[in-house]
Formats: C-alpha cells, sequence, structure tokens
C-alpha cells in the first residue's frame, strides 16, 4: 500500500496489488538476477573497449574518423557476441533498421522465409504484402520473394513445414520475429532460437538467420548472437536505448553481413565510414549503459499487470508467473471501449503530456486503426511505460516498458482504475 495515495486509488485495486506483489517476490529476486548479469557484461564491454568522454564529442559532414561511433559499435559488438554491428541514431525506427537488413542482404529472385508467422504490421509493406500499390520499393517490387511458416497452436516451431520449405524452396534468409507483434502467440525464448537455429544449419548451413529482436534484449541473459543467430537488428527507443536514446537501432551479426547492411543504408563502397552523429553519441551510451535496469523495471511491471487484470477476470499474454523473453504483456479486454480506456488509464499517470486523451487514429504502415498512449521523454519510446492496440479482434491491449517499476506500477492501477469505470 502507498505512504500516500497521491492519486486516490481505490482500496479494492491497491489490495490486489499487495497480494499480487507477494506472489511476486521470487520471480523478481530472479529478474534482478539477470539484470546484475547483463550490468556486469555491459560494464565490461565499456571497459574493454576504454570508452572515455571524448567519445561523446560527436562529428558532422562526412563522420571520417568519429572513434565514439566505431567504439559504439564495438561495444555492441561484444555484449552481443558478435563480430560486428551497426550502430546509427539515422535508423528512424526498428522497421527501418529491418528493412536495411532486409534489403542489404537479398538480390531478385531469392527468398525470404518467416518461420515464425505472418510479420508484424510495418514489416508487410517492406516486404510487399500490404495495401500499397506495386512500384513502391517493396521487395517484391525488386523480385524477391517471401513465404512463411506458422506457429503452431503452443507456439512452438513447424519443424516439418520447416523442413520441406528449406529443402524445396531458393531460401536466402529464414526470419524469426522474437516478440509477439499484434498477436497473442507466445515470445520466442532462447532456447527455442537456440534449437531452432541447429535445426535449420543441419538442413542447410548457408542460410542466413536473421532475427528481429525488438523487446527482447537483456530479458534473458544469452542474446541469439550467442547462440548461432547470424544477424539481430533492434531498436533504440526500445530495451538497448534504456529510455535515454532520443532515436536511432541497430544491426549485429556476423562482419561481413553487416557490412552489406551497412552499403544499403549509405551507399555502396561507403557503408560505415561515412555518417556523422551530432551530438547523439553520449545518449546512445548511456542509454546502453542503463538498460539492464530499464529492462527490468519494465519487465516487473509487466508481471504486475499480468497479476492484476488476471484477477480482474480478463485472459493475459504471458500469465504472470510464466517465463518470458520480452517485455511485452498482453491483455486481452474484449472490447474497443475497454482498450480506450486502459490507455487513457495509461496516458493520465504519465510524466509526459498527462493531460491528453489518446484515440484511435489512421497510423501509416497499419491496416487498422492504432491507439497508442506514451507520455514518454522520447516520443514513442515503449521502453518507457506504454499502451497501444490496433482496433481489431480480439481486442487486445499491448502494455510494455517502465522505466521504474515504481512508476509502471502508478500507471498500471491507473488503467485499471479506468477500466473498472466501464459497465460490462
Amino acid at each position: 500500500m502507498f505512504i500516500k495515495n497521491f492519486f486516490g486509488f481505490s482500496n479494492e485495486i491497491l489490495n490486489k496489488i499487495d497480494l499480487i506483489e507477494s506472489q511476486c517476490e521470487s520471480i523478481f529476486k530472479e529478474i534482478d538476477k539477470i539484470q546484475d548479469y547483463n550490468q556486469q557484461k555491459i560494464l565490461s564491454a565499456f571497459i574493454k573497449n576504454k570508452v572515455c568522454a571524448t567519445d561523446f564529442s560527436g562529428s558532422t559532414g562526412y563522420g571520417y574518423s568519429d572513434q565514439g561511433k566505431d567504439k559504439l559499435d564495438r561495444v555492441f559488438a561484444d555484449i552481443f557476441g558478435a563480430q560486428d554491428a551497426l550502430v546509427r541514431h539515422n535508423f528512424v525506427c526498428g522497421t527501418h533498421a529491418l528493412s536495411t537488413a532486409l534489403f542489404g542482404l537479398l538480390r531478385p529472385g531469392e527468398k525470404l522465409l518467416s518461420i515464425t508467422g505472418i510479420v508484424y504490421d510495418t514489416l508487410r509493406e517492406v516486404i510487399g504484402l500490404g495495401d500499397l500499390k506495386t512500384d513502391q520499393g517493396s521487395l517484391k517490387d525488386f523480385g524477391i520473394l517471401y513465404d512463411q511458416v506458422d506457429l503452431k497452436p503452443d507456439g512452438s516451431f513447424d519443424l516439418n513445414i520447416i523442413n520441406q520449405k528449406l529443402k524445396n524452396n531458393n531460401i536466402k534468409i529464414v526470419y524469426i520475429q522474437r516478440s509477439r507483434g499484434y498477436s497473442l502467440r507466445p515470445s520466442v525464448d532462447i532456447n527455442k532460437i537456440k534449437n531452432i537455429i541447429e535445426f535449420i544449419k543441419n538442413i542447410d548451413n548457408n542460410i542466413i538467420i536473421l532475427i528481429d529482436n525488438c523487446y527482447s534484449e537483456f530479458v534473458e541473459i544469452l542474446e541469439p548472437t550467442d547462440v548461432g543467430a547470424d544477424l539481430i537488428v533492434g531498436s533504440l527507443i526500445k530495451n538497448p536505448g534504456g529510455g535515454v536514446a532520443k532515436t536511432g537501432g541497430y544491426i549485429v551479426g556476423r562482419a561481413d553481413l553487416v557490412e552489406k547492411c551497412s552499403f544499403r543504408l549509405t551507399a555502396p563502397g561507403l557503408g560505415k565510414e561515412v555518417g556523422c552523429t551530432f551530438d547523439e553519441l553520449r545518449e546512445m551510451f548511456l542509454g546502453l549503459f542503463l538498460s539492464p535496469q530499464a529492462v527490468s523495471g519494465a519487465l516487473k511491471t509487466a508481471i504486475l499487470a499480468a497479476g492484476l487484470f488476471e484477477k480482474m477476470g480478463y485472459e493475459v499474454f504471458p500469465r504472470f508467473s510464466e517465463k518470458r523473453s520480452d517485455i511485452v504483456q498482453a491483455i486481452k479486454l474484449g472490447s474497443e471501449d475497454k482498450i480506450i480506456a486502459f490507455c487513457k488509464g495509461i496516458q493520465k499517470c504519465s510524466p509526459i503530456d498527462s493531460f491528453v486523451t489518446p484515440v484511435p487514429w489512421e497510423m501509416p504502415g497499419y491496416n487498422n486503426k492504432i491507439i497508442m498512449a506514451a507520455g514518454a521523454f522520447t516520443m514513442g519510446a515503449s521502453i518507457e511505460l506504454s499502451a497501444d492496440a490496433p482496433i481489431r479482434e480480439p481486442f487486445a491491449v499491448f502494455l510494455q516498458g517502465g522505466l521504474t517499476y515504481s512508476s509502471g506500477k502508478i500507471g498500471v492501477i491507473s488503467a485499471a482504475e479506468e477500466i473498472n469505470k466501464i459497465k460490462n
């Protein structure tokens, strides 16, 4: 129970919170252990690469001889157990970083195979699966093929179908999306990734394993590149930005593949060598350093939300006691009104724009109206407490973030209070 109830929350909700927190003590301790491990890993990479104050100076123009930029790449590569990295502020979002990787590696006539079902909404336009007219520059427009294998109902990989696809098709890249996206399927943990990589490489060792690592960084001790992934991609306004990086993304993995991606980001022959950093480096280094703590807060917030809304009678994915491999908590609310109410509750207890009421709108890259609540210091930063949902069946909202557990808890309680105002 709060020492002082600044927000006038009901005792009914607060009593549920006290009960859930007591049930989560051992789970929270395990999260703390993972945070400690990942903090050591990151700190050792900073020390190994001799990060210093002058690395934050940045550059202008071509960005040649920018030692901070080069050092940040090496730090990321070491943390993720990889050969090389491309970490840049001018990746405008995770979809941009993924698009850069796909266009950098795929050539006309080659095929991309997603083995976690349909890709996230915004990547569908990149591939050519969306509603955009032809000749908009999608992979499909360049003669690059796409196929997919859906996950089994229990969220496991369909090994028989994957085996058939790999043996009978010209597959260049196998794509794995770790997080659930706007679905209720489970996220993909590191053990499943390790096993599926071994399975694929035994069939064809030349296939590139590319993993969308968004929302999953530092949730577990190991990362996909530690267990054989060729390339991983993510966003800096999610986990590895720690709530400090203002923008950006990363591509990490095999050096030859990172180089090809860099030629797509800039130009063939130029690659990583060009590109200035302005004054973004300090925030990118600092956000990375703080990210284990931010991820810990986000995980605890998600677990608390799962426990609370399950006690309120809603289906939650995953349940509070289940193993997690991303920071996303899905809650099946069952109606548009409840989704809007949930997002309203998150927004009204946010540090920024608390007076704003979120409403569904036609967001670029999506086929449905989307509602987003994010009173964040960085616009759209989903490592900060945020909630969003497509306005479509089964009317589930997706909660993520919480730079601190204390502030995340307030947001979750506020969302529950708003839901309780709606008559069933």
